[in-house]
């Protein structure tokens, strides 16, 4: 590697950082308390502080999101919160302890899709029941999953990179943010749907596989939209297609993966918030209404926003319908492409 690419790729990680970092202002935004005393979430006089378990080490997406919603729901819990960061095993050492923990409201977990990826590519028993062991509490944010080349490589659509794929079989490497989770999964889906053959590098986190189509590593890259919005503000990378329903504002130039041709397509990463199963069903209630009002605050909403992630939002029920949906979903899509833990 010479010296100019080696600075040009340590530049690109500091600006992935600080795409990244700049979400810590989000904590900053003022906590507005109800006008009425509120009555602490575990009674009065108790100081107990809720633990919000993060399944990821510091400084990931869902690591932001996590420290956003602890420094906001004291104000509406009357009760501090604490992240608590059990990063291991792809986010199932920490999804697994949470599932074990006392259902007292006490614990909390905010988790990505790969709560419901992780154990559709188990090929032994799962560490935890995505369904059995949780109750949903609230979809927080969604990001649409996006497909980027580098600005100057040849394909200027999603059409021209599976036709270039199509003509050349396996030759096309495309990188992930690792293996199994549901941007692997949504990219195999789309690859069998347009028939044809393509090699995974999966990386240890967004950041990096980006990073990898930045520098030419890879033909292209699928990630969540805040790992490469940067790098498409700045022109350097070029975006083909979104998973989501609708395009992004930003990306108005930019279909979606069905507007390119794949009927009922949809690939987003979700931070959505979890109980343990057996929480009462009136704390489970109090949090989603907490959430709801942290989310609703329009300084909150328009930095999500500039950050890639969509403002949801969702009743428990709504939550409970998505995941009861994603589950078999992504276990079909892992066992056609013979996809494991492994």
């Amino acid at each position: 590697m010479s010296d100019a690419y080696g600075i040009s790729r340590l530049n690109a990680r500091r600006r992935v950082l600080r795409s990244i970092a700049c979400a810590g202002a989000l904590c900053a935004v003022p906590a507005i308390g109800q006008a009425k005393q509120l009555v602490p979430f575990f009674g009065k006089g108790s100081r107990r502080p809720v633990r919000l378990v993060v399944p990821f080490a510091a400084g990931g997406s869902t690591d932001i999101i996590a420290r956003l919603l602890a420094a906001q729901l004291p104000a509406y819990l009357g009760q501090s919160v604490i992240v608590e960061n059990r990063a291991g095993a792809a986010g199932n050492i920490g999804v697994a302890s949470v599932a074990k923990a006392e259902p007292d409201g006490g614990t909390l977990l905010l988790v990505s899709s790969s709560f419901v990826t992780n154990p559709a590519i188990a090929r032994e028993r799962s560490a935890y029941d995505p369904i059995r062991d949780f109750v949903p509490v609230s979809l927080v944010v969604s990001s649409p999953d996006v497909i980027v080349v580098r600005a100057d490589s040849g394909p200027a659509t999603l059409k021209d990179l599976l036709d270039a794929a199509a003509s050349s079989p396996g030759t096309l490497a495309y990188a992930t943010p690792g293996n199994g989770n549901s941007v692997h999964l949504a990219a195999e889906l789309l690859w069998r749907r347009a028939g044809v053959k393509a090699l995974h590098v999966p990386y240890p986190g967004a950041a990096p596989a980006v990073l990898a189509a930045l520098g030419g590593q890879v033909g292209c890259a699928f990630a969540a939209l805040p790992a490469a919005q940067a790098f498409l503000a700045e022109g350097r990378l070029r975006a083909l297609a979104v998973g989501s329903a609708q395009r992004w504002p930003e990306l108005s130039g930019v279909p979606t993966v069905e507007e390119a041709g794949f009927a009922d397509f949809r690939s987003e990463t979700i931070q959505a918030l979890f109980a343990p199963a057996g929480t009462p069903q009136a704390m489970v209630e109090r949090v989603n209404k907490a959430v709801a009002e942290v989310l609703g605050k329009e300084p909150v909403r328009k930095q999500l926003h500039g950050l890639g992630f969509r403002v949801v939002a969702s009743s428990s029920e709504e939550l409970k319908a998505r995941v009861a949906q994603d589950v078999p979903k992504w276990a079909a899509v892992a066992f056609q492409a013979g996809i494991s833990a492994d």
